[in-house]
């Protein structure tokens, strides 16, 4: 099975790489985080302030999630395909887009962080992994990175609380060691992370939604890490 999905993964990296990247005045900004970072709402309300494009992460039309928490080493290789390709077709839309854009998780996080992570857990086959490496790094080749890469750092005490206030039944089932290891992969990440800019955030006293003033400040942050500022005034 796993033959079959990474031949037809690389044809569609073959069939993008030939329909070739547009340029203009823009830029693409990518959030990452460990699960219950508070991604998608920053990514949602950046789109808004400054008017870019969101490319949110793909979770409700996963059709692995479910069974993944329930089975970790079962699901591991087909999950980490699911993500890997749906984030690469995003990654490309944006790259060949005119408009600015922000993604929730970038597709460098699918292999140096969750794949690395279910591979060393021991939930992941050697073959499978080092097949998967395969296919990301052929990915990489057609990809041009963001321009800004915001990494938004939790606790893992704050991160429980906000996975259970978020409510999704299957996110119960995650330990605390699964979201600690992935807390320390990355941060080992972000230290060796030279395809682009990165803005470390410590968010774990920030309220994006309850207290403006935190957005505002964060904003603020983001804005002068870009180039050409004058492009992309807040709305």
């Amino acid at each position: 099975m796993s033959g079959t999905i990474l031949t037809e993964l690389k044809e569609e990296i073959n069939r993008s790489a030939q329909r070739g990247t547009q340029q203009g005045p823009k830029i693409f900004v990518a959030v990452a985080g460990n699960i219950g970072t508070g991604k998608t709402t920053l990514t949602g309300m950046l789109s808004k302030r400054f008017g870019w494009e969101p490319h949110y992460e793909v979770v409700v039309d996963n059709p692995y999630l479910a069974d993944f928490y329930d089975n970790m080493t079962r699901w591991s290789f087909p999950i980490q395909i699911f993500f890997l390709n749906t984030r690469f077709k995003a990654h490309q839309r944006i790259n060949q887009s005119l408009n600015s854009a922000i993604q929730d998780r970038s597709i460098y996080e699918d292999a140096n962080i969750f794949a690395r992570n279910l591979f060393e857990s021991g939930h992941m086959e050697k073959r499978d992994y080092h097949n998967y490496l395969d296919l990301y790094e052929e990915m990489c080749k057609h990809l041009t990175p963001p321009d800004l890469l915001i990494y938004l750092r939790k606790s893992l005490p704050k991160l429980k609380s906000n996975i259970t206030q978020r409510g999704r039944d299957y996110e119960t089932k995650i330990s605390d060691d699964y979201l600690s290891n992935l807390n320390r992969y990355y941060d080992e990440w972000i230290e060796r992370y030279r395809t682009g800019k990165v803005l470390v955030i410590d968010s774990d006293n920030l309220d994006f939604v309850k207290r403006p003033e935190d957005f505002d400040k964060v904003g603020q942050q983001i804005f002068a890490q870009l180039d050409q500022q004058e492009m992309f005034l807040p709305r």
